[in-house]
């Protein structure tokens, strides 16, 4: 509940800004603070060679490879043409196509899954950052002349694909194997992860609803004030599918699929924040209403299913 107390604050306090100032001109500067304070300390127990677990577990990667990149995908295009909003649909598809986050970790610690296998599939997703841009883009090819609206190639997605890569997976993990050598310092942002990471929530999303474009959105509440309720029930909608479909699929006696499981469960929504970001002028500022929803699902849902529905582990 803290959380969901840092992410409401961080978002009306910025939008607010927003609305008294001139609001701020966005910098890529916060990617690069997005990496380093919530992705790269996710990167410290990362080892190269668990690297060899991918093999060892190869049917469990598949698994969640298939869920997270065609199962889910798949979900949010169905729900997202239903909406009728090229920028609810896109958004919606963001969530859909980022998986892991920077909470994912502490489910399966929490859930007892297999926290080595944890690291390693956060880390492959990271990586996996520039194939859900692609196909984010080939999702906006494909469904821009059902909405009706166009999609010019000199403003798509591809054009961020190099500095998202670079700010939010490359630096961050080059970073981490640095701050490796210096072991009093690893420490320190080890002790103080949680209030670096609920600090760096909620310095991004005050940034970012503080922006001049976020203000955007009182013209769709002046206008389209539907798009809000569209976009939350499809925001739940998406969860509801995705929750069920993971329970169904991965067995979660296996500390190794309960890894996998919170995986797909839990969609990287912070990063899907701050990728909206570069987007929002080719896809519309609705893009941004189910990734505000999405905190608003995936934290108490996340809670719900850990505390009450997570079966214990058998012998």
């Amino acid at each position: 509940m803290q959380l969901i107390f840092i992410v409401f604050a961080g978002a009306v306090l910025g939008f607010l800004y927003g609305s008294y100032t001139d609001g701020f001109i966005f910098s890529t500067n916060i990617c690069l603070f997005a990496g380093l304070t919530l992705i790269m300390p996710s990167l410290f127990k990362f080892k190269l060679k668990e690297i060899l677990l991918v093999w060892e577990y190869k049917s469990v990667m598949l698994k969640g490879f298939v869920v997270n990149y065609v199962l889910l995908p798949l979900f949010a295009v169905g729900i997202g043409l239903a909406t009728g909003d090229f920028g609810i649909a896109a958004g919606l598809f963001l969530i859909a196509v980022l998986s892991g986050g920077g909470m994912v970790m502490h489910w399966i610690k929490r859930s007892h899954g297999d926290t080595s296998l944890g690291f390693l599939l956060l880390f492959i997703n990271l990586i996996f950052v520039s194939l859900s841009l692609l196909m984010l883009h080939l999702f906006a090819q494909f469904t821009a002349p059902y909405f009706g609206v166009g999609y010019d190639e000199e403003v798509t997605i591809r054009r961020f694909a190099q500095p998202v890569i670079m700010l939010l997976i490359v630096i961050p993990f080059i970073a981490s194997r640095v701050i490796l050598f210096l072991k009093p310092l690893v420490g320190l942002i080890e002790k103080y992860r949680k209030f670096i990471s609920q600090g760096s929530i909620f310095v991004i999303l005050f940034y970012l609803f503080g922006l001049q474009s976020s203000q955007q959105l009182v013209d769709i509440y002046d206008f389209e004030p539907e798009l809000f309720f569209v976009a939350f029930g499809a925001t739940v909608l998406f969860y509801a599918l995705t929750i069920a479909a993971s329970t169904w699929i991965y067995n979660l006696d296996s500390p190794q699929e309960r890894a996998a499981y919170w995986q797909s469960v839990t969609r990287y929504i912070t990063l899907a924040l701050v990728i909206s970001t570069f987007s929002a002028s080719t896809f519309g500022v609705s893009m941004l209403l189910p990734i505000m929803f999405a905190y608003l699902v995936q934290i108490p849902a996340s809670v719900i299913i850990a505390n009450r529905f997570m079966p214990p582990l058998k012998d």
